[in-house]
């Protein structure tokens, strides 16, 4: 049975653990600093959120996310992260953290969740096209230093 609930601070490993990898899986590396603010920031829980997947009590998931304004009607939740470890994928994981996401950001009167992911992500596009709408936007992105 697949459960999901908020990060505990026994759950930090298992979560860097697949934080690292999905940063892994997108071909980039981040700084241990990285880590250490986003974890502060999950267990802060007012602009940052993330929450776990567990089967059997196991972590195998993770998801983060947040709500920010939009000039043309409620607030909107971004997802901004979502993982499951590879031998947990095509068993409901992932369904289960965008379905708790929705459900979290309904009681936080938001009036969508969104988010973006590589054209070439197949496997996740799968799902994605299955619980969402692919509103055929395309991302432009300008990095700071």
């Amino acid at each position: 049975m697949i459960t999901t609930d908020r990060f505990r601070p026994e759950d930090r490993d298992a979560w860097e653990r697949l934080f690292r990898a999905y940063i892994d899986f997108y071909g980039r590396s981040e700084p241990d600093a990285t880590y250490e603010r986003a974890w502060r920031e999950f267990q802060d829980g007012s602009r940052l959120h993330a929450l776990a997947a567990r089967v059997d009590g196991r972590v195998v998931g993770l998801t983060h996310f947040f709500v920010h304004p939009s000039t043309s009607g409620p607030d909107v939740c971004y997802l901004q992260d979502l993982f499951t470890e590879p031998e947990s994928r095509g068993r409901g994981v992932a369904r289960a953290l965008i379905a708790a996401v929705t459900d979290w950001a309904r009681t936080q009167g938001c009036g969508r969740v969104y988010w973006n992911t590589q054209a070439s992500n197949a496997t996740a596009r799968r799902l994605y096209d299955r619980v969402a709408r692919d509103t055929g936007f395309v991302k432009y992105q300008i990095d700071l230093p």
